[in-house]
């Protein structure tokens, strides 16, 4: 009997003890970090003012992002340089210098500075064929631009005949408007005769 009492003591110190849940507490070090990084981050807010300045944001409203509707582009509202940049200086460049024999120039063309209505209706229908530019022959063709408005097309023909050496006129969108209407052309131009006979019914 006394045997297995025994028995029974040395099987019990050899298992371990049940396990059981205790309570872990957060370490004091940890909580007074934390509560170092939150006054130091409340801290920093508040001595801190406004998040940048102001005047530098984007202040654009709904209206400046939504932009103008389709031909309501009022008349000397355009940028001309930027539309000459958009439509027209991969061919002439923004110099206005051209593509030696292959596009010819705007600054100091006779074209540009010459007739307001050739130089619209050049805007309007475009020009094909050959055509004479300060004494120099080109061949090609140059697109119409029917997707700008009067005011668009008055912009970027004003900005061509005031920029570089250039010192011609503006040209209002008015012209346009009427050329728009009085023509029944469909075709580009064939080359500088037709411009030329153009100018001499204007005159």
């Amino acid at each position: 009997m006394l045997n297995d009492k025994t028995s029974e003591s040395r099987a019990q110190e050899r298992e371990q003890a049940e396990p059981s849940e205790k309570s872990q507490p957060i370490p004091l070090v940890f909580l007074i970090g934390a509560a170092a990084l939150v006054l130091w981050g409340a801290g920093y807010i508040a001595l801190s003012g406004s998040f940048g300045r102001a005047d530098l944001g984007d202040r654009r409203t709904l209206a400046d992002l939504s932009g103008p509707a389709a031909g309501a582009v009022p008349a000397g509202s355009a940028n001309g340089k930027q539309l000459f940049t958009a439509n027209c200086a991969a061919c002439h460049q923004a110099s206005g210098k051209g593509l030696p024999g292959v596009f010819p120039p705007l600054d100091g063309s006779e074209w540009v500075a010459g007739d307001e209505r050739t130089v619209a209706n050049i805007l309007l229908h475009g020009i094909t064929g050959e055509i004479t530019v300060m004494g120099t022959s080109f061949k090609g063709a140059m697109p119409a631009f029917p997707q700008l408005s009067d005011a668009e097309l008055a912009a970027v023909a004003s900005y061509i005949r005031s920029e570089w050496s250039n010192k011609a006129g503006a040209i209002k969108s008015e012209l346009f408007e009427a050329e728009r209407k009085a023509g029944t052309r469909t075709t580009p131009f064939n080359g500088g005769a037709e411009l030329k006979a153009l100018a001499g019914k204007a005159s």
